[in-house]
């Protein structure tokens, strides 16, 4: 266990904390949890890399605790009415539509998911700014009109980083199985 995986790790851990927040309304408790919780994921990427301490746990781990932490908060707003609920529909199905292609890969070509690519990384930053914009509406009301855009920013990159995913896994599925070191080598 690294610290890169020790903040992602904590993210998870927020993750459950936030969701109790909100149903309490403790919207102010929620939004400053969702800001650390953010900040760790902004930390343990950048840690890993400028650190060398990339490992295949961060790997798998890092998008899981995005996914549960965004995917926590959308539901959660979205039940109560923060957000709409065709963007949490949005949004939960096309992580529930990674993560079959991912396992899918894994399957049949032993490679499980892609890396981040930018689009993906706009989507997650657009689902943060648009979580902590619906916390902020409810303590500076004055928020509300950047709202609106900031919903459908979101909407749109997210089925946009959805259909780019969904191109490249099937075009992995074309190329085949990883080749394992040592195959094709003589006996």
């Amino acid at each position: 266990m690294n610290l890169p995986n020790g903040l992602t790790l904590v993210r998870v851990l927020l993750t459950p904390a936030i969701v109790i927040q909100l149903l309490y309304d403790y919207t102010g408790a929620a939004l400053l949890t969702f800001l650390l919780a953010g900040l760790t994921d902004a930390l343990d990427g950048f840690l890993a890399r400028s650190r060398r301490q990339r490992t295949e746990l961060g790997r798998i781990l890092d998008p899981l605790a995005d996914k549960a932490l965004l995917g926590s908060a959308f539901v959660t707003m979205g039940v109560l009415g923060d957000l709409p609920l065709w963007l949490v529909i949005i949004g939960v199905s096309r992580d529930a539509i990674l993560m079959v292609g991912s396992l899918i890969l894994y399957i049949q070509v032993g490679r499980l998911g892609n890396p981040p690519s930018a689009l993906g990384k706009v989507t997650t930053l657009l689902q943060l700014v648009t979580v902590l914009l619906a916390l902020g509406v409810d303590l500076r009301p004055t928020l509300q009109p950047v709202l609106p855009p900031a919903v459908w920013a979101t909407a749109a990159a997210t089925v946009l980083s959805g259909l780019h995913y969904i191109v490249q896994g099937a075009r992995q599925l074309n190329v085949g199985p990883v080749p394992s070191s040592g195959a094709g080598a003589a006996p």
